[in-house]
């Protein structure tokens, strides 16, 4: 595996061009980056290039270290918001008994209100197979019980000896 470069802000004197644009206290100027250098370190902040593929650069004046740090802070805050849906899996049997029926409903309805989705795997064996029709009347009846706090994602479907159908959670 190749090591990847790292990345080189482009601030103070990692910046290469000759001549920059600068924009500064609303006005904008070009100079050369030695001229916009030494601006910035009379005010005592960085020149930091913010559009490095334009002619001429675009460069600022700005505390960089405080920038950085806003922006990995914002980053950090997205991170913490995301929600990972996982896709749980609740399987029956087209001879499913009605107590049985009740424990997988509970546990689908557990599943939704934390905001996952729901895969209701119906497993035929053996000469069940040539009853399908049994089977997608299950899984249908479920996803009519389950209607007032999911919506059906993927309609029943068959996977080999298997018949499957994907609830998510709906929104509210």
């Amino acid at each position: 595996m190749a090591r990847q470069p790292r990345q080189v802000d482009l601030v103070n004197d990692n910046i290469r061009a000759s001549r920059v644009l600068l924009i500064h206290e609303g006005k904008q100027e070009e100079m050369s980056t030695r001229d916009a250098q030494n601006i910035a370190d009379d005010l005592g902040q960085d020149l930091v290039l913010v559009q490095a593929n334009a002619v001429p650069p675009v460069a600022k004046i700005m505390d960089w270290g405080k920038a950085k740090f806003e922006a990995q802070k914002r980053q950090k805050e997205q991170r913490k918001n995301q929600k990972v849906v996982q896709v749980k899996e609740v399987r029956m049997s087209p001879v499913i008994d009605s107590g049985d029926f009740e424990t997988r409903k509970k546990a689908a309805i557990k599943f939704l209100e934390k905001g996952n989705k729901v895969k209701l795997n119906l497993r035929f064996r053996g000469r069940m197979i040539t009853h399908q029709d049994i089977g997608r009347e299950v899984l249908e009846r479920m996803a009519n019980e389950l209607d007032d706090i999911a919506k059906v994602e993927q309609r029943a479907k068959m996977d080999g000896r298997q018949m499957f159908l994907v609830l998510a959670p709906k929104k509210g």
